[in-house]
């Protein structure tokens, strides 16, 4: 987004994408989801989501706005909902909070430029996403203090996620003047360019044995869509219309893309097996407004919808053996824009 997603992505698509459930609907019958059993909610009001599994997969880390905060901070939480800890600073805004090893977290935050939210962008120029030069990628003990900075060069730095080894970092950043994907060590160095196709490569993830990467990218086909990409980019702004799915090898070789459906495709994260990806998206809905997450196999057949909600599903993580997946939805939603993490049972 991270959504959000990158750039706050619930902030900006909950509000969008909403559409009122019954909350004591139960999950998965009425929505005929045969592939998620014992469906249980873990929050309750609010915007919340991102929510990823720490490496012992009894807590979550996840990024929420709430009383008394106007833009998302990070938070963590027991498996069940329970001990819910704000681990970040409480100034600025916060995206994409990720679980390091030996007791650390990291997340993007934009406190060194202001303890205020930034501002949200108008829709003047339709349906954007803002890409805030003032975020940058920090790493905290689990508790959320001895916060210390990884990135510092000029514009954004977000969208960080850790290799299951735990000793590589993924990011987009804006640093060589488009928004690529670079990697790091987890102390900010070593950092290596991935991606070099002009448009947005973002939101990655590793595959459980951390060879391969899978990302969401928007890369223009014509010089007008890339100029009307870079007059936005320059502004600090991205329009998310189209994004496809592409998987590449940990060094950046190998790069193949899994979707081509003209859809908004994002959010994509590895099954345990390294031969499938679950994502989000909204290619069944003709208005674009209904996004549900899709299995899709890593050669790009056997396209499978998972979920069947009329409102809004995303940003999907499975445990490592696959037996849980956690995910964000408006279902259940008691008011307008309210987005809540779920985690469900894998029924393979």
């Amino acid at each position: 987004m991270k959504v959000f997603f990158l750039l706050s992505l619930p902030v900006l698509l909950a509000s969008l994408l909403f559409v009122p459930t019954r909350k004591s609907q139960e999950a998965g019958n009425e929505r005929h989801e045969p592939r998620l059993a014992n469906v249980q909610q873990l929050t309750d009001g609010g915007e919340n989501a991102e929510a990823y599994f720490s490496a012992s997969e009894d807590r979550l880390i996840f990024q929420s706005t709430r009383p008394p905060f106007a833009c998302d901070q990070i938070f963590t939480m027991n498996l069940d909902g329970s001990d819910v800890k704000r681990v970040s600073t409480g100034k600025g805004r916060t995206t994409c909070g990720y679980f390091l090893p030996g007791e650390k977290l990291l997340y993007a935050s934009t406190h060194l430029k202001a303890e205020t939210c930034p501002p949200r962008p108008s829709f003047e120029r339709g349906y954007v996403w803002p890409i805030y030069e003032s975020y940058d990628i920090f790493v905290a003990n689990l508790n959320g203090t001895d916060v210390q900075q990884l990135t510092s060069t000029p514009g954004y730095d977000a969208e960080a996620t850790v290799s299951p080894d735990g000793s590589t970092i993924v990011f987009t950043s804006v640093r060589d003047g488009d928004l690529d994907l670079y990697t790091m060590k987890t102390d900010g160095s070593e950092v290596r360019r991935l991606t070099f196709d002009p448009g947005y490569d973002g939101g990655a993830f590793f595959s459980a044995d951390g060879t391969q990467i899978v990302y969401r990218a928007h890369h223009p086909k014509d010089a007008v869509s890339l100029t009307r990409y870079e007059e936005l980019l320059e502004e600090g702004l991205i329009e998310p219309s189209v994004l496809e799915i592409f998987v590449m090898d940990a060094d950046g070789s190998n790069k193949r893309q899994i979707t081509d459906n003209g859809a908004a495709n994002f959010c994509p994260f590895f099954h345990p097996d390294g031969k499938h990806i679950i994502f989000s998206s909204n290619v069944n809905d003709a208005r674009g407004r209904n996004f549900d997450l899709y299995l899709i196999g890593t050669d790009g057949t056997g396209l499978e919808r998972v979920t069947n909600d009329p409102s809004f599903d995303g940003f999907p993580m499975f445990s490592r053996d696959g037996r849980k997946l956690v995910f964000a939805s408006n279902r259940f939603a008691s008011e307008e824009g309210e987005t809540n993490v779920f985690v469900a049972d894998w029924v393979p």
